[in-house]
């Protein structure tokens, strides 16, 4: 009579016993219950592999291991057998709230107009790297807003057009990449000079500190001569007129298809960046170098944090988990591995590739990124709720651009678990790879950035949720009385602008640490504070959330 009435779809003892708590009586259904309590944690974007797609957000997760299944049974004991009692005196009832991990999973019958669940549908539009790449494509037309300002570039790679401006994208970047290693080397030490062809008589040249040895196949003290250096700045100065509109009179075609031979740029261009080999500079081009970049600084707000390894990300476009991500360097090999690839869990052509921040910000020598939460509990209008607590995930091996292994760039909980604290890696690194935010803001104090937390990153996150919810909101299945907690992955760069990775529709609530244990539990206490209290009580208190946006 009350309309207290709930189910819970998966492992979280948490939401049971503060609905419980509240007076509420659990109506159980082990048919669906036993299944998906089997598929606990992060698991957004898993349908591809779970079930087929019904234009939900729907999700599956990895198992539990037995420990963490022990811990939550034990948070969900009933000794009494009153709950088992309680729910079957309801089992004709239809919930009132029903919290479950993916939307697929509710049986429609029980979505009544009144009734409260925590999904809305059809998120996959923001919440698969796949959907939130193409929304974000489109937000120039919706909003006054440059995703580029917050969010690394990134193409499918199924989609021809998009492979095709990749392609000339990495080609770009590897010529702005070659200007930045050439002043690198100009601005280095003089090692020694060497005896060049006239058009370069008298220019020094220096093997760069950024290098592979162990790939090296450039012979040592071989320089490549000031050609190699020309071609990248007629490049760029070309690719400096487009963006600067210059070429519309003109009409010609893009740098990428025009101006040199770009295999064998790329070739060399590999053997400076990754394989040791040195360059050679005149006075007249380091000048030129410098001012091109300034100039092009001003037009592409990610020159920065590209920084000059020209290293891309490739992600199944609908995964989650870390599962199938991988560092490259080499052109042919991410277009190789994204046509070759037949893992049964991936759907053709459904691969994105983004650039990697390489000029990040790290913790003691270690990458680290941001889990950030945020509710929205309507979308006519649009209302966000930003919770100002979140969490840091750390490697645990020690950061490298010259290694590209996964334990030194994935920092996703479910994939770190795998591996063993590298000796390397600086003790100062927390044993269970969290820190809290608190603990990050004393960290950035230390650093002489005390107010970077409060005037650039929470400003900046804020502004990227809003853009991507903005960009998608179109496209969600809206129903009055859902609400949906999303877990965004930020990177942090050297500026310390956040930097948006993806957005998770079912962000995991298992804690890893004793920081995720306190704010795992927090955060899902406030949310039904948020959608439930609140709506008998307005003044209630919502913990940690605080309004960003309603339309």
């Amino acid at each position: 009579q009350e309309k207290k009435i709930f189910t819970v779809q998966g492992r979280y003892p948490i939401i049971r016993h503060l609905l419980r708590a509240r007076g509420w009586v659990e109506r159980k259904i082990p048919s669906v219950g036993r299944q998906l309590e089997q598929h606990p944690g992060d698991q957004n974007k898993q349908r591809l592999k779970t079930r087929p797609c019904n234009g939900g957000g729907g999700q599956g997760e990895a198992l539990l291991n037995p420990h963490e299944e022990e811990e939550e049974e034990q948070c969900d004991e009933d000794p009494n057998g009153m709950h088992d009692l309680m729910s079957y005196l309801v089992r004709d009832r239809l919930p009132n709230f029903i919290w479950t991990n993916f939307l697929e999973a509710t049986d429609r019958e029980l979505l009544q107009q009144d009734h409260v669940v925590n999904h809305y549908a059809r998120v996959d539009a923001f919440t698969t790297k796949e959907g939130l790449c193409l929304s974000l494509q489109n937000l120039p037309w919706i909003e006054q807003a440059d995703p580029n300002t917050f969010f690394p570039r990134c193409y499918r790679l199924g989609t021809t057009d998009e492979r095709e401006a990749f392609i000339e994208d990495f080609r770009l970047t590897a010529a702005r990449s070659l200007l930045k290693l050439a002043l690198e080397e100009a601005g280095d030490r003089p090692v020694r000079t060497k005896q060049v062809p006239n058009s370069a008589k008298g220019a020094g040249w220096h093997r760069s500190h950024i290098s592979h040895p162990k790939h090296s196949t450039a012979q040592a003290g071989s320089p490549l001569y000031p050609e190699l250096v020309e071609e990248a700045l007629e490049v760029c100065k070309q690719h400096l007129g487009v963006l600067r509109h210059q070429d519309i009179d003109r009409g010609t075609p893009s740098p990428c298809r025009t101006c040199i031979d770009w295999d064998r740029f790329l070739q060399e261009y590999y053997r400076v960046a990754h394989e040791g080999a040195g360059l050679v500079l005149t006075r007249q081009q380091r000048k030129q170098c410098q001012n091109l970049l300034r100039h092009l600084a001003e037009q592409l707000p990610q020159l920065g944090m590209e920084g000059k390894l020209n290293v891309w990300i490739l992600k199944p476009g609908a995964e989650s988990q870390g599962r199938g991500i991988i560092c490259m360097t080499r052109l042919e090999e991410v277009l190789q591995l994204a046509r070759g690839f037949t893992a049964p869990s991936v759907q053709v052509g459904r691969w994105v590739v983004q650039k990697y921040v390489e000029r990040l910000l790290t913790i003691f020598g270690t990458k680290f990124d941001i889990r950030q939460w945020f509710v929205v509990t309507d979308w006519k209008p649009l209302t966000v709720w930003f919770y100002q607590d979140c969490y840091l995930r750390f490697c645990s091996w020690p950061f490298s651009l010259c290694h590209l292994e996964r334990a030194r760039h994935l920092c996703n909980v479910s994939v770190q678990k795998w591996y063993k604290t590298s000796p390397d890696q600086d003790p100062r690194v927390p044993p269970d790879k969290i820190w809290s935010n608190k603990q990050f803001q004393e960290y950035l104090a230390q650093l002489g950035q005390a107010d970077a937390w409060h005037q650039v990153l929470v400003p900046g996150m804020k502004a990227a949720i809003l853009n991507a919810l903005r960009s998608a909101q179109d496209q969600v299945g809206f129903r009055k009385g859902s609400f949906e907690l999303y877990g965004a992955d930020f990177l942090v760069g050297e500026d310390c602008q956040p930097w948006l990775l993806e957005i998770n529709s079912c962000p995991t609530m298992r804690p890893s640490s004793a920081v995720t244990r306190r704010l795992c539990a927090n955060v899902q206490r406030d949310t039904l504070r948020l959608v439930l209290d609140r709506k008998n009580n307005p003044t209630c208190s919502i913990g940690a959330f605080e309004l960003i946006y309603k339309e």
